[in-house]
């Protein structure tokens, strides 16, 4: 899988309203996108086909159901529920979105390019979305020595 230009990580991150698939009743790590990106200015709005909200952040079934457009989507489940979140993104005219490491698969990626979706893979959306904390910076700095880092 081809690494993300920084180009395209700055053009996502430029979006200032996301979607979030994926935060959870269970506190997982959609949790914590939504609760770092809220803390650095991002209006977040959350897509859970089950719960009425969480967190205190009114939840919508779907991507089709938001009640103000967003830029891009961050996807946060796994691949078999991300195919699914793509085809939606599409049908609702979102044309960015950011898949959260663990959501990806080359048949996510291969699918989003077949719908003519600009994808974000291979990066955890904390490591870019400014300003970024210690733990955050680290890891990117890391991955920068490892040359996975996009330019």
């Amino acid at each position: 899988m081809a690494t993300t230009s920084r180009a395209i990580v700055d053009e996502l991150l430029a979006e200032r309203s996301l979607a979030l698939v994926g935060a959870s009743r269970k506190k997982k790590f959609g949790n914590a996108i939504l609760k770092e990106l809220g803390a650095k200015g991002y209006r977040v709005q959350l897509v859970h086909p089950e719960a009425e909200s969480i967190d205190g952040v009114p939840c919508v079934k779907s991507l089709a159901a938001l009640q103000e457009p967003v830029g891009a989507v961050v996807v946060v489940v796994p691949p078999a529920q991300a195919e699914q979140v793509l085809r939606d993104a599409a049908a609702a005219g979102i044309r960015r979105v950011w898949l959260q490491q663990g959501s990806e698969s080359e048949a996510v990626i291969r699918l989003g390019e077949e719908l003519g979706l600009t994808l974000v893979h291979g990066h955890c959306i904390l490591m870019f979305a400014e300003p970024a904390i210690w733990v955050h910076r680290l890891h990117r700095f890391f991955k920068r020595m490892g040359k996975s880092f996009p330019r």
